[in-house]
């Protein structure tokens, strides 16, 4: 159905197109259909050969400092509100340090490599102590759960062993006896 409704939405899409210039737009169409099935037969190909494990580790990672990001950005939106609505956060709304970047520099947070870093990890150049104290301690939590989970040492697989013991016994206990 998904399918269906994402193809409609091309046709709707591509109609008025269509009424203007419809050699344009059956060229685009059709060089657009070629790429997408080209990428989806490079993504199957390398999908084949993929570490998939290694590949979630990375990709959890990167969705904890990402994570990360968002929640120090959270709190500097949080502080400026404080400030706007006249909440004194004292030395938690303070800068807690300042890197030597001017605002037209590459590596500033607005900057071209500053601003990936800035969406990507909540980089900046003057951040607030409250944010850098709920950054490090959500990385100091989140990042060793991550890692302790795809390591997998042998008490996380007991303990998980162990939490599903219940629910498994209960399931066995309500399954009805097979016929003789």
């Amino acid at each position: 159905m998904l399918v269906v409704r994402e193809g409609l939405e091309t046709v709707l899409f591509l109609t008025p197109f269509l009424v203007q210039d419809p050699v344009a737009t059956m060229a685009g169409a059709g060089l657009g259909l070629a790429f997408g099935v080209l990428l989806a037969y490079g993504v199957f190909r390398v999908g084949l050969r993929l570490d998939i494990r290694k590949f979630f580790y990375i990709t959890s990672v990167l969705l904890v400092l990402l994570a990360g990001g968002l929640l120090g950005y959270g709190v500097h939106e949080l502080i400026e509100y404080g400030e706007a609505v006249g909440v004194d956060l004292g030395w938690w709304a303070s800068a807690a340090y300042q890197l030597p970047f001017a605002s037209g520099d590459l590596l500033h947070h607005k900057g071209a490599v500053g601003s990936i870093f800035a969406v990507m990890f909540g980089y900046n150049v003057s951040p607030e102590w409250a944010r850098i104290v709920a950054h490090v301690v959500y990385l100091a939590v989140a990042l060793p759960l991550v890692i302790a989970v795809y390591r997998r040492p042998e008490w996380i697989a007991a303990l998980g062993a162990r939490l599903r013991r219940p629910f498994v016994s209960a399931a066995r206990a309500r399954a009805p006896e097979p016929e003789k």
